[in-house]
């Protein structure tokens, strides 16, 4: 089958992924053209603009529904959601889910170097199809595609994230009405290529407990897990 065909088929299969027929062509054509096309892009023109109007159209949605998920957080809870939602690696995860790549319209050279595969031009292609999406169909159109198509990230972000054991500790003492933990030093060996430290972590109220550790912060964790553990906290 010609190149031309398959791609045509592959931009057909894309809006039938989408949910989301296009009026105007041209204007999922410009989504879809990266800027390796150089000059060949004239007439059409690259997606760059349209990147630039996605990754804003994003941040929208995924502030929407972020704030309908988690009405209780704080600024500083959300905003990393928010990133993870819009980041690189997850727009090319979305790209790969929509099977973005067979799509695109890209360079000769950039084709044979695997940019169908390219997390940045997966990631740049899914913004301005997002932008595309909005231009023409306006919000409701970009939302029903980012509530399907961003459902897995979304739902990933619920997932519980293993704490390290010393913001363990602290969130433990604080819940139980006691001051932040500390840990000191208390002891060192071996040669300063491979030295072995000892941490004492201190637990006001509790008897403090000591481990040890290939670097300090190492041993900090390990006395940090050996109280939680004592402590039936872990």
């Amino acid at each position: 089958m010609p190149a031309e065909h398959s791609r045509a088929a592959a931009i057909a299969a894309l809006e039938r992924r989408l949910g989301f027929a296009f009026a105007d062509p041209a204007l999922l054509e410009r989504a879809l053209t990266h800027s390796s096309v150089g000059d060949g892009a004239k007439t059409i023109g690259d997606n760059e603009r349209l990147e630039f109007i996605g990754d804003r159209v994003l941040g929208l949605l995924a502030a929407e529904r972020l704030a309908e998920l988690y009405p209780k957080s704080s600024e500083g809870d959300l905003a990393p959601r928010l990133n993870a939602l819009v980041s690189r690696k997850t727009c090319a995860f979305v790209a790969r889910a929509m099977d973005l790549g067979p799509a695109l319209r890209l360079s000769a050279a950039e084709t044979k170097a695997g940019g169908r595969d390219k997390d940045s031009i997966l990631a740049g292609g899914c913004e301005a199809v997002m932008a595309a999406l909005y231009q023409e169909g306006g919000l409701p159109a970009a939302r029903a595609v980012f509530l399907d198509l961003w459902a897995g990230p979304i739902g990933e972000l619920g997932l519980p994230r293993p704490l390290d054991p010393k913001t363990q500790l602290q969130e433990w003492a604080q819940g139980s009405g006691k001051p932040l933990p500390a840990y000191e030093v208390v002891g060192r060996k071996g040669p300063d290529h491979a030295p072995v430290f000892t941490v004492e972590a201190k637990v006001a109220g509790l008897e403090p407990i000591r481990a040890e550790g290939r670097s300090r912060q190492d041993a900090e964790k390990a006395a940090a897990q050996a109280l939680l553990q004592r402590e039936g906290a872990a």
